[in-house]
């Protein structure tokens, strides 16, 4: 090991133990209760100071992890296609299709001992039942526009397949964590009608959240994918009117967002993904002028613009994020450090979950979340 290597692996065990008081105080909880109980009774808010620093046991640590349903994508039965379809082709002769309602048990036989789950909105719903579904309009990466089809969870049978899906929940000993969303758009649109629909959007959704029993529900912030830049004006110094306008559409979207989350329990997040929230101080600022304890940050290792962003803007976020992060593997700009963000993170007195997002990488999405499951084991 290198001297600067030692030095940072030092200095992250003692701002662990500092900033986290040497958490820990389950194993009283695990002691007195059978091991399948104790794997449901210990959550993030039971693990708290004992007042003396001790490795986490396998069980508590479990409790800090989800399942992520996202890189699982390409095996599941959905109502409209996702991805490649060679790729999509390949992954179910290995694995066979499942639908959501097969995740739970999906889950627990793929990460022993995990029973949280981050659930991907593009995947819930009945395939064959067009009535739980909506058609609607996007602009795809390459600008151009295409038609999809989505769960609408405030139809009779989108509400019904929620029930159901409880229901599997509860018979599978599992719980929905967190939903990453992607279907309340435009919820920074200069459109005052189309920032509405969005935030209604938003609305059914954490109706279906309350449902399932989420804690926290991310909604992405719309607007344009590239966030615009500041433009030459007469004080010889740079504006950018245009975002500051995008922002306070944002933040009035999300403190109507969070005032009705409040209501039900359940939070609405922001990820550091393109447009706006691809520049972590503007998620910052939405938190911070929002001011409510039901919005907040769920970072994500990797969705970064550049290199440099990968573990100084996470330092940044760490603190306004509490319920969900996403543990990603992305080779996108370099091999990532997955134990390194783990302490970042618990640096920051973090005692939410551990979402195993993987992207890409040298793995397929199964493989790549169980490379996950086991670095963030390790780093806890």
């Amino acid at each position: 090991m290198r001297s600067n290597d030692k030095v940072n692996s030092t200095l992250d065990r003692r701002r662990f133990i500092q900033g986290a008081g040497g958490t820990v105080a389950a194993g009283l909880l695990i002691n007195s209760l059978g091991t399948d109980a104790a794997a449901q009774a210990v959550t993030p808010e039971s693990i708290v100071h004992a007042g003396a620093f001790r490795p986490l046991t396998d069980q508590e640590k479990y409790a800090r992890i989800a399942s992520n349903s996202y890189p699982i994508r390409y095996i599941f039965k959905t109502h409209s296609s996702i991805g490649e379809k060679d790729t999509v082709a390949q992954m179910k002769k290995k694995y066979g299709e499942i639908t959501m309602l097969d995740y739970p048990e999906f889950t627990k036989k793929t990460f022993p001992g995990i029973y949280q789950m981050d659930l991907w909105s593009s995947l819930f719903g009945d395939a064959d039942d067009d009535s739980q579904y909506v058609k609607s309009s996007i602009l795809g990466y390459d600008g151009k526009s295409r038609e999809i089809s989505e769960f609408d969870p405030s139809t009779a049978s989108g509400k019904k397949w929620l029930e159901k899906m409880a229901n599997k929940q509860v018979t599978t000993g599992t719980k929905c964590h967190h939903i990453s969303n992607n279907a309340p758009r435009d919820i920074c649109e200069l459109d005052p009608a189309k920032r509405k629909a969005g935030v209604e959007v938003a609305k059914k959704w954490l109706d279906g959240a309350a449902i399932l029993g989420a804690k926290s529900m991310r909604v992405n912030s719309g607007g344009p994918r590239i966030a615009p830049s500041p433009l030459p004006n007469d004080s010889s110094y740079p504006k950018n009117n245009s975002i500051e306008q995008y922002l306070s559409n944002c933040i009035e979207s999300f403190k109507e967002m969070a005032d009705y989350g409040g209501k039900l329990g359940v939070k609405v997040t922001l990820e550091n993904h393109w447009g706006l929230t691809a520049n972590p101080i503007n998620i910052k600022i939405i938190i911070e002028e929002v001011n409510n304890p039901f919005c907040e940050a769920s970072p994500d290792f990797c969705n970064w613009e550049h290199k440099y962003l990968m573990y100084h803007a996470l330092q940044d976020l760490a603190p306004y994020a509490h319920t969900t992060v996403h543990a990603k593997y992305w080779d996108r700009w370099e091999k990532p450090d997955v134990q390194r963000n783990v302490r970042i993170m618990l640096n920051n007195n973090f005692t939410g979950v551990f979402a195993l997002e993987y992207e890409a990488g040298p793995w397929d999405g199964i493989e790549g979340a169980q490379h996950l499951y086991h670095e963030v084991m390790a780093a806890l």
